[in-house]
């Protein structure tokens, strides 16, 4: 191992922490981690609404961190950068845990499976613990090892915004005013119903060909975020799939070819969003699939490289001792291994699991595998950008195939695969979230200790309320609605049906995987083209205005004006966190029956609701921009 260590040459750059290693400053104090908690539990649900709704979930490290200087350093007039540093830690959690949970979990709701707020509560604090107890090992490798080979975008962003807070650069005020303003506009608009949130238009001499678009804060915010090019791919799948397969397929239904493809000639009798509900989803369902295999397999090499690393970082960890530097300080490697080794026989022997020790053994070693995968991809493109659905899909696929040919079938099966499935997509989630809030610990010189343990503290805040928002939303809105589509979710189910009946229409999933090659052979990112032409067109359409604004603001700025990107980026996040907040407090009042008081009038149609919904959204478009511009004034 020594001889290793000493001829690497993947070392090129090396750096001196912000705070000194011998520096002792207080970190994990009391106030942090209460911020911090509420701060998860407030970023959980917000990404639980926007995942549920928009089949993206996006990062809350820089929000969290920001707010947490206003609150610690503005408010309380005390809070060191390490304090700030474990508040967006344990903030961190929630958003990732919610990603994994709303990916899943919903599918056992879609099969009838009908999970309890206790299962829930059990399944994402066990995924989340066993992601975050497995890339331990991987931590020394991946942030300090390989500093200036993995650039780990949002951990190095994240420190740098924290770092200028320290100096006395970093305001909170976008944030907060895009939470205020996204909270209104959503209040306005599905409160009092004073305007609609959605413009569509189908087109009958075009065989039902369709374009539109939901014109709401959180679309606009999540496509500032994503940017146009991402924006882009994701806007082309979804025109493909209702300009282009929908009326395709309406006009085959009854012809030989069409029947080869499934389509008889009721198609011609539905509806364009009956058309896509039925058979031009099963070809996304395919296209997501496809590019989920395709990020795995370019993953295989890193995933070689990783494997090794993880490994021989637990045999290092078990030669430190108390001697280590601050910076250097993990959880003792004996809890790395009892804690995992705990966890999978939980999931083995806790009865409400449901898992067989053949299903439990699947549930750890593609845990494993994947968490290995997922720790160095953030490192590369960032936690945000990596495909968690797309690694959980192909996870989800193995396990059901393998447990199908073990004898598993039917709502046993299907059970257990969801559930396998689920505990790999919340360990991804939160290994990658823990990955770069370690790299940004690392630049900053926080003790690895402590952000591990608000990591898992925070893992199992978070996974209190996550039942409770599930089950809220779906009583108010119902999962798999236009609402609240769910898409993820309901993919899986589909494919854990399918192949646990033998019901796939594997034709249709085909052409969407050859469609999902040809784009990667052209050089479109398959997955962000899958997940749009998976995805509604009123979702898939709505991002790439948002993408066009930050077209817009990064083409006025000029290379010194980088401030003024930043300031619409915490704003953007603000209007989402606004929007998302605002519809889980909808939801509440939906639930109790108090909404109907509120509505001020009664939507009609035609060109004045058109104007009425479009006009408020440009004038948010226009605000956001104005935001950006203010920065360089």
């Amino acid at each position: 191992m020594a001889s290793r260590s000493t001829s690497d040459t993947r070392t090129p750059l090396s750096f001196t922490p912000y705070i000194r290693p011998e520096l002792n400053i207080p970190e994990f104090t009391w106030q942090a981690v209460l911020l911090g908690a509420v701060l998860s539990l407030t970023f959980g649900m917000v990404n639980a609404y926007l995942g549920l709704k928009v089949g993206l979930t996006v990062s809350a490290s820089i929000p969290s961190a920001v707010i947490s200087m206003a609150v610690l350093k503005g408010m309380l007039r005390r809070g060191t950068i390490l304090e700030n540093n474990v508040v967006h830690t344990i903030a961190s959690t929630g958003e990732s845990l919610a990603a994994g949970i709303i990916f899943t979990v919903p599918a056992l709701i879609f099969l009838g499976l009908h999970p309890s707020g206790f299962f829930i509560f059990l399944l994402g604090a066990t995924g989340g613990l066993l992601g975050i107890l497995m890339m331990i090992p991987l931590r020394h490798n991946l942030t300090i090892r390989e500093h200036g080979v993995l650039p780990f975008p949002e951990g190095a962003a994240c420190a740098k915004v924290l770092i200028a807070g320290d100096v006395g650069g970093a305001s909170a005020r976008p944030v907060f005013l895009g939470i205020v303003v996204g909270a209104i506009y959503q209040f306005a608009m599905k409160g009092f119903k004073l305007w609609q949130d959605t413009v569509f238009w189908s087109f009958s001499s075009l065989h039902k060909a369709a374009i539109g678009f939901e014109l709401t804060p959180i679309f606009l915010g999540v496509g500032y975020l994503i940017g146009l090019r991402v924006a882009s791919y994701m806007a082309l799948g979804g025109v493909i799939g209702w300009s282009l397969l929908l009326p395709l397929f309406d006009a085959l239904a009854g012809s030989s070819l069409g029947i080869f493809f499934g389509l008889d000639e009721n198609v011609q009798q539905l509806g364009p969003f009956d058309i896509w509900r039925r058979y031009v989803r099963y070809v996304g369902a395919g296209a997501v699939a496809t590019g989920g295999m395709v990020a795995l397999v370019r993953s295989l090499p890193a995933m070689k490289e990783s494997l090794y690393v993880a490994l021989s970082g637990l045999r290092r960890s078990g030669e430190q001792d108390r001697s280590a530097v601050r910076t250097e300080r993990d959880l003792h490697p004996l809890t790395v291994v009892g804690g995992i080794a705990l966890l999978g026989l939980g999931l083995w022997l806790i009865p409400i699991f449901q898992l067989s020790l053949l299903a439990a053994v699947l549930a750890v070693v593609f845990t494993f595998i994947f968490v290995v995968v997922s720790s160095r991809m953030v490192g590369l493109v960032g936690s945000t950008s990596q495909p968690v659905s797309g690694m959980t899909i192909a996870a989800l696929l193995a396990i059901s195939l393998l447990l199908s040919v073990a004898g598993y079938s039917g709502t046993t099966g299907m059970g257990m695969a969801i559930t396998c499935g689920a505990v790999v997509c919340v360990a991804i989630a939160l290994s990658g979230d823990m990955s770069q809030d370690l790299k940004t610990g690392a630049l900053l010189g926080a003790t690895p200790r402590y952000l591990q343990l608000g990591e898992m503290l925070g893992v199992c805040i978070a996974a209190l309320r996550a039942g409770w928002v599930l089950f809220l939303l779906h009583q108010a809105y119902t999962l798999g609605s236009e609402a609240l589509p769910a898409p993820q979710a309901k993919l899986m189910a589909t494919l854990v049906e399918g192949v646990m009946r033998g019901e796939l229409p594997w034709t249709l999933m085909l052409l969407g995987g050859g469609l999902a090659l040809v784009a990667e052979i052209i050089g479109i990112p398959s997955l962000a083209f899958a997940i749009g032409l998976y995805l509604p067109i009123t979702t898939t359409a709505s991002l790439i205005l948002g993408g066009f604004v930050a077209w817009r603001v990064k083409k006025d700025a000029p290379p010194e004006q980088e401030q003024q990107n930043e300031r619409a980026m915490l704003f953007a996040s603000g209007l989402i966190a606004g929007d998302a907040l605002m519809g889980i407090g909808i939801a509440v009042l939906v639930v109790s029956g108090i909404d109907q008081g509120l509505t001020l009038r009664t939507a009609g149609s035609g060109a004045l609701e058109y104007v009425l919904t479009i006009t408020p959204f440009v004038l948010l478009a226009w605000g956001l921009i104005r935001m950006a511009r203010r920065a360089g004034e």
